[in-house]
This record gives structure tokens, sequence and C-alpha cells, in this order.
């Protein structure tokens, strides 16, 4: 005789698994919805898919209140954790797979400046102003850890909508800025936001700036990880041949290994965003070669309005504070580096890169949860409100700045304006045969010094073309024979 309790707990568990499958079928479903209207709505002027995903999950939300007469209010709710650890690692390690990697890193130091220096400006600004208004529009009870992390969660970019618009043929420049920007600034939002919580702002000392030698420690540290993740894929893909068998082995290995090189990321407390990214980028450049062509084409495919506004002038006047003078600053590098005025940002490409990145996006609400909230709930009351200060910037940001990104862009950048702007060929110095040694011994000491005093001397004159021909023929001679890759003609790189 089977016991009426092992009935009763059966019943549970069974009824436990069912309200698990309704939220699930109810955001996939939420999903489709999505992508058709977003495919309906792919020409039109003013919306692009960010926008059509919020409109729907907002009338969403309100036929299930509705229906449900707000009893099941809470039947989806945001997860930061599963935002983190199964979301966000897909998106980011297809960013790095995809990137065309001789735009990214032709234009590497500009990217990094925006993405980098850029946060650490535009925090300080978002930092120092929350800091100033909040107490006068009566909002109390924040401390300085909470501002600084308020600075870094409103640092994070969204530019989805801007690169919807954006073509990469069309305006190469524009868009591996716009592009490199938005990876790197997610990234080092989530590490400077990683060392803010560190940090114990009540004891202000010479220990304080500890933050910058932490944010440099961690992102060094998540890059490396993520570089060693990608070369020793491709070591294990060129050694040991997975393709004669089963091309569904290379495709699960490459997957595993850049899910593994995250969670081990954030395991050591580093920033997985940064190294799932850079893991990306190095299995395009080197395992991408060592899989068979199955695989490469199964992979290809009141005061609470004050605090508002105050947080959107922050987040434009942060972004302005870097985006211009770094600007010049690039124009001036790339001017000694080349005489090529098409590798020039001009006006026009930097008020659409200051545009691109006030858009604020689900890494904002992700980092705003983790601060305020314990397991995404929280009885405070004036945490509760920075979450849905978080919430409505969001909306607010991706809503209005998103529905005039499409005008903006057709406004600054004209069909005919965009065609002319092609991609052109690298310009600098000329470059000797790559198979040429930097140094020799078959040679004599004068030959090798002629050929140093030459280097140092390009180097000197235009460093990004130098890095860059130095690294091809350190990577044709050392590393592709080693772990695979294309040959020098087919190099994207």
């Amino acid at each position: 005789m089977v016991p009426l309790s092992w009935i009763s707990d059966e019943a549970r568990n069974l009824a436990h698994e069912h309200a698990q499958v309704v939220p699930i079928s109810l955001f996939v479903a939420v999903l489709c919805l999505c992508l058709v209207i977003g495919y309906l709505l792919e020409e039109n002027r003013w919306v692009n898919e960010s926008i059509v995903a919020i409109i729907v999950g907002i009338f969403a939300g309100i036929m299930l209140l509705l229906i449900t007469k707000g009893k099941s209010s809470h039947i989806l709710t945001f997860s930061e954790e599963l935002f983190f650890i199964y979301l966000l690692p897909p998106i980011i390690f297809n960013a790095g797979f995809q990137v065309k990697k001789k735009q990214f890193f032709h234009n590497f130091l500009t990217i990094m400046m925006f993405g980098v220096i850029g946060v650490f400006i535009s925090t300080l600004v978002i930092t120092c102003g929350s800091w100033w208004i909040f107490p006068k529009l009566k909002l109390l009870g924040l401390t300085g850890q909470d501002f600084l992390a308020i600075g870094t969660i409103f640092s994070s970019t969204d530019t989805v909508c801007t690169l919807q618009v954006l073509h990469q043929d069309e305006t190469p420049l524009l868009y591996s800025l716009v592009f490199g920007e938005g990876v790197v600034n997610d990234a080092t939002s989530v590490v400077l936001f990683n060392a803010v919580q560190k940090l114990d702002v009540s004891k202000f000392s010479s220990k304080t700036f500890r933050v910058i030698g932490d944010f440099l420690y961690l992102f060094l540290l998540s890059t490396g990880l993520g570089v060693l993740s990608g070369l020793l894929t491709s070591y294990i893909l060129k050694a040991l041949s997975f393709g004669r068998h089963s091309s569904v082995r290379e495709i699960a290995l490459m997957m595993l290994m850049a899910y593994l090189s995250y969670m081990l990321a954030e395991l050591c407390d580093l920033s997985g965003i940064l190294t799932v990214f850079f893991c990306g980028i190095l299995m395009s450049h080197y395992a991408w070669y060592n899989v068979t062509e199955t695989s490469r084409i199964t992979t290809s495919y009141g005061n609470l309005l004050g605090i508002y506004s105050s947080l959107i002038l922050l987040i434009l006047l942060g972004r302005a504070a870097f985006v211009f003078p770094l600007s010049a600053v690039a124009n001036y590098t790339n001017t000694r580096a080349s005489s090529d005025r098409a590798s020039r940002i001009t006006f026009r490409h930097q008020i659409i890169i200051w545009w691109a990145g006030l858009m604020r996006g689900a890494v904002s609400i992700a980092l705003a949860f983790k601060q305020f909230t314990f397991s995404g709930v929280t009885s405070d009351p004036v945490k509760a409100t920075m979450i849905t200060n978080t919430i409505i910037v969001v909306l607010f940001s991706t809503l209005v700045f998103g529905f005039l990104t499409k005008p903006l862009i057709r406004y600054l950048l004209p069909h005919t304006a965009t065609r002319k702007n092609i991609n052109h060929e690298e310009s600098g110095p000329q470059i000797e045969d790559l198979n040429l040694p930097l140094l020799s011994l078959e040679e004599s000491a004068a030959t090798n010094i002629s050929r140093a005093k030459e280097s140092l001397s390009m180097l000197i004159e235009s460093p990004v073309f130098t890095i860059h021909h130095f690294w091809r023929r350190f990577d044709d001679a050392y590393m592709r024979p080693f772990f695979g890759g294309p040959h020098h003609n087919e190099s994207q790189c």
C-alpha cells in the first residue's frame, strides 16, 4: 500500500515543476512575439528591436495583471544571477567571435580610451553629481560606496540601438568605434563595480586609492585568462583533430571552453565579460581555422522626477566629458600615425558616438539589483527607490533616445555620404617582408643596428601601425604554426 505522505509529496513536486514551466513558457512566447514584431517593423523610421522588446514586455505585463487580477504579478521576475551566469556569456562570446579584428585592433587605442578612460570620467561625473544633488532632493541614506556604485551602474552603455542603424560596410570606422567601445565599456563597468564593492569608503585613507590598482589587476588578469583559454582551445583542436570523427565535438568544445573561462573568472572574482570576450577573439583568430568546414558552417549563424532628471543629465554630461576630448586626442594621434584623413573622427561622428552610449540596458539593471538587493529583494525604501530609478532611466533612455537614433544618424550621415565612407587600405609606413627577422645572426652587427634604429624611428612616428606590423610578424612566425590559423593572405588581424 502506498503511503499517503508519499502521494502528497509527489503532488507538491508536480505542482512545483508546473509552476516553473509557466513563467518559462511565457518568457519564450514573449521572445517569439518580439522577434516577429521586430522583423515587421525593421524598416520603420523610428522603432528598433530594443524599443519593440520594451513595449511588448510592458503590454505582456499589463495583460498578465489584468487576466490574473493582480494575483500573479511575480510570475516573471528579473534575476541578476540568471542574467550574469546564463544570458550574458553567450552574448559577449559571440561579440568577440564575430568582431572584425582588423578594424578592432586598428582602432584599439581609441576604443580603449573610450571604453576604459571614458568609464572612469563618466563614473566620476555621475558620482560627484549624484552625491551633491540627491541630498538636496531629499534622497537620504545612501553611503559613499552606494554613490560610487551609482556612478559605475550608469556608466554602462547599451549601444544596440545605434548598431542596428549603422552598417559595417558603409561606416567601418564609426561602427568599429561604437561596437568596440560598447563591449569594452560593459566589461570595464563590471570590473570597476566589483572593485568598488571591495572598497571601504568609511575609512578614507591612502588605501582608498587602491581601487585603481584593483581595477588594473582585475582587468589584466581577466584578459589574460581569456587569452589563455582561447589559445588552449585552439591548440587542442589543432592537435587532436576532432573534426575527422565528429564536428559536434568541435563546436561543443569551443562553447564549453568559452563558458568555462567565464565561470572560472567569476569564481576567481575577475571579470567574466572581459575573459569571454577575449576568449572569443582568440578562438576566432586561431581555433576557427582548426575546425572542419562542416563546423564552420554550423557556427556562423516629485523628488523622484528630479532624481530621474538628474541621472539623465549626469549621464549626458558624463559621456560628453570624455567623448569629445578623447576624440581630439585620438585624431591627433591618428594624424601623426597616418596622413589618411579617412581615419579622422569628424564632429558628426563624435556626436553619434556620444549619442550611442546614452542608452542604458540590462547590465545597468543587473548591477543595480546586485548593489541594492539581496537575492532580488530589499526592504529598505531608499534602496528600493534606487532600483526603481534605474529601471525608469533604462526605459526612458532606451525609448526616447532610441526613438531618435535613426533620424539623428540619417540626418548626420545621409545615404550618399555613408556610401563614400568605404573600407580604406591601411596607410602608414611601408612594411617590409613579414618573413624578415627582427635580428639575424647571419647578418652583420651594423645591419642589425640599422634595422633596430629604423624600427624605433617607425615606432615613435606611427605607434599604431608599427605595433600592428610587429605583431603580424610575430604571429605568422611563432603563433600560427603552433595554435593554427589562416595563412598570411587570409589573415584578418
